[in-house]
Parts: structure tokens; C-alpha cells; sequence
């Protein structure tokens, strides 16, 4: 396993299976998402254009099996800016960690750490004062929740990250069990560097 920050030509060549990774890990639950390559495509377009644009990949061998991204805020501030607005923090401060995505196989070994630690590096050289990320919320008692299941805030929160009061973003996507698309809220977690 190696884990490696790609930007430039090298995050523009592993895009595609960015997106396929997305289709495949955020098709579980809580995500349930039931994926489009084509959307995929056009939503990873983002990182193509920031300059500021960062991946980390985790491979075995040449296969990408996890995926990590990142990006200055207001990359991202048609899609979030309504998130922010009226919380006091200025959007060029903020450092937005994207998807982190790895197959269940490799879960466990530390990579999830890895990927934090990458992005947070990115965003310090880029002088930013924040990192934030955002989870979609599900209830409790949803029908796909497999029994067992357990959150990711206890990792979150052990690395320094809190929900942010009332930022929230929405977003549409289909559900694996649904005929349409439906919005989700997607609350915001922080932490300073």
C-alpha cells in the first residue's frame, strides 16, 4: 500500500477512477447513493480547474483504492456559500475536504488518518485557518441502516473536527431504493489548524 498526494496532470489521470470509487463506496449506507458515471464526471470537473486542487490516493499496487480530495472553499461557494452565510468566517480561510473513499477491504489500517493528514498539510501551505468537511444525516430508525452500524463521529471528533452549528448544505441525489432524487442535509464538521 502506498498513500500519495497527486495534483496537476497526476489528479487529472486518476479522476475517472475517483468517480468510480465514489459510485461504488457511497452506495452504502449512510450515502445510499445510487451513482451515474456521467454525474460523476462533471462533479469531479472542480478539481480539473482549481489550481489549488489536491487528491491523495491510496493504492495497492497500481489499483486506486481509496481516494481523498480537496479544495479551497470558495471553490465550492455556489454549492456551499449559503452554508456559511452569517457565521462570521471568511470562505478564503476555509479549506474544504471533499469525499474520502476507500473500499471496505482496506479500512482499519490508518489510511483514513493519512488522508486527513494530507489534506490539513495542503491547506497550512495554502495559509488556510480551517478545514471543514460534511456528512449527510440520516435518522436513526432509517430503514437501510444495517444493524450494527456505527458513525464516523467518535473519528471525526478524536481528530479535532466539531459539527458546526447550523451549517448545513442540501443537496439531491437517488437513493439506491428510490425512483427519484431527493434533497439530504450534509451538516458541516470544522476544526482550526
Amino acid at each position: 500500500m502506498r498513500v500519495e498526494v497527486l495534483t496537476g496532470a497526476a489528479l487529472e489521470a486518476a479522476l475517472d477512477d475517483v468517480a468510480r470509487l465514489r459510485i461504488a463506496v457511497f452506495r452504502a449506507f449512510p450515502y445510499l447513493y445510487d451513482g451515474d458515471f456521467a454525474y460523476e464526471r462533471g462533479y469531479l470537473q472542480t478539481y480539473r480547474e482549481s489550481e489549488n486542487a489536491m487528491l491523495v490516493g491510496a493504492f495497492d499496487g497500481d489499483r486506486l483504492v481509496g481516494a481523498s480530495t480537496g479544495t479551497p472553499l470558495e471553490d465550492h461557494a455556489e454549492d456551499f456559500a449559503g452554508a456559511f452565510e452569517g457565521k462570521g468566517f471568511d470562505l478564503s480561510q476555509i479549506f474544504y475536504c471533499a469525499e474520502s473513499v476507500l473500499l471496505p477491504e482496506y479500512r482499519g489500517h490508518g489510511i483514513g488518518h493519512r488522508f486527513f493528514d494530507l489534506r490539513e498539510a495542503h491547506a497550512r501551505e495554502l495559509g488556510r485557518r480551517y478545514c471543514v468537511f460534511c456528512g449527510v444525516v440520516r435518522p436513526k430508525d432509517h430503514p437501510l441502516r444495517p444493524a450494527g452500524y456505527a458513525p464516523l463521529d467518535p473519528f471525526w471528533r478524536k481528530r479535532g473536527y466539531e459539527p458546526l452549528d447550523g451549517a448545513v448544505a442540501r443537496f439531491r441525489w437517488k437513493d439506491i431504493d428510490q425512483e427519484v432524487e431527493t434533497e439530504k442535509p450534509l451538516q458541516f464538521w470544522m476544526r482550526a489548524l
